[in-house]
């Protein structure tokens, strides 16, 4: 296993590698043979490496933009980046600002050892380097923000809050008719280190069944300590009210968020996890950890939060038994509490007002250009 791990860690280097030199590559010829009547107009965007794809995180928000704004590999006029998706080297970074190209930065989070067990300092200054490049800031929450100018440090330049979207004509409720249980669903890429986000809930769900046995957890996505969970959901003799699927891709998230009739996350500190908004634009009201980027999504009306301190250390997990609290007010308020999660989210986080935002800053920047 050891032997794999190590494989798989070296070809992502080496991937990554690839990636900048072809990113290289293009910034080149885009310097030195792209004219600069190219700046104006409609916007070309450039997205810096960043794939498209199915899988969560930076691909399915690129996948998006390419809906609206298709790939300009070469003739580009405006540098689209996410912060967690870079691939340019200093001297790419070097000729789009002497080209003059603007550069538009979604910033996610920053490296701090709450969660990063390597080197923060080292990942924060390479990520600070295009935090200053970049002629444009879109923070995903004021959280976000707040974290960047404590470990990123205070830029002149200008930005604003655009919290993460959905799309609300595909993420939709469903008719749950007669159903006799009440689901509730954690979904996400759960590494071993992030055991707390579903152990802390299997806890709350023993406490909660010794009162209420019509309660069950469904688990989604990508759980790398599966065994040691399933050794757990046995000991504390909870199997009959748990469900474990599998990995899935975007495509088929619409009908995950469907089964269940909430949503929990325990992540602490999370920036604008896109899960929370998908969740919301699907009716599920959500129980979560009172920090980080998420009560600037969800209201008082659409879920309720679990008071944690702010921790840049380590990480802060709510009780069980406050866990189990929540969930009983949850079941008690679901109706309500559903259709206020939706509303919410057709109000604040649809797309159409995500990528209307982004045209403006577009056309915005190439005016100043001209």
């Amino acid at each position: 296993m050891q032997n794999i791990l190590s494989f798989l860690n070296i070809s992502k280097k080496l991937l990554k590698r690839l990636l900048t030199h072809n990113e290289m590559i293009k910034i080149i010829f885009n310097y030195f043979f792209v004219s600069s009547i190219l700046y104006s107009g409609t916007p070309k965007v450039h997205y810096g490496g960043s794939r498209k794809g199915e899988l969560g995180g930076p691909s399915v928000k690129t996948k998006k933009l390419n809906q609206y704004f298709p790939e300009y590999s070469w003739k580009f006029n405006i540098v689209y980046l996410l912060s967690n998706s870079i691939y340019l080297n200093p001297l790419s970074c070097k000729l789009i600002k002497k080209k003059g190209l603007p550069v538009v930065l979604n910033q996610n989070g920053v490296f701090y050892p709450a969660w990063f067990d390597g080197n923060w300092e080292k990942e924060n200054y390479k990520m600070s380097q295009i935090y200053c490049l970049a002629d444009y800031i879109l923070w995903q929450s004021k959280f976000c923000k707040k974290a960047c100018e404590k470990f990123l440090g205070k830029r002149t330049g200008i930005g604003e809050i655009l919290y993460n979207s959905v799309d609300t004509s595909i993420f939709v409720p469903k008719n749950r008719g007669n159903k006799k249980r009440f689901s509730f669903l954690i979904t996400g890429n759960i590494r071993r280190k992030n055991n707390y986000r579903i152990s802390i809930v299997l806890l709350a769900l023993k406490e909660i069944i010794r009162k209420n046995t019509e309660v069950e957890l469904i688990i989604a996505g990508y759980v790398e300590d599966r065994k040691y969970f399933f050794s757990k959901i046995r000991d504390l003799k909870i199997q009959d009210n748990i469900i474990f699927m599998e990995t899935y891709s975007q495509k088929d998230a619409p009908k995950i968020y469907q089964l269940a009739d909430a949503y929990i996350t325990m992540t602490y500190q999370d920036n604008c996890p896109t899960a929370v908004l998908e969740a919301m634009s699907s009716g599920l009201p959500i129980l979560y950890s009172n920090s980080g980027g998420i009560p600037e999504l969800v209201d008082k009306e659409s879920g309720l939060g679990i008071n944690v301190k702010r921790n840049w250390d380590k990480t802060i997990v709510p009780s069980s038994s406050a866990i189990s609290e929540g969930m009983e007010k949850i079941i008690e308020h679901r109706n309500t509490m559903s259709q206020a999660a939706r509303t919410r989210s057709v109000q604040f986080f649809d797309l159409k007002i995500w990528i209307s935002k982004h045209q403006n800053i577009f056309e915005k920047l190439l005016a100043s250009r001209t």
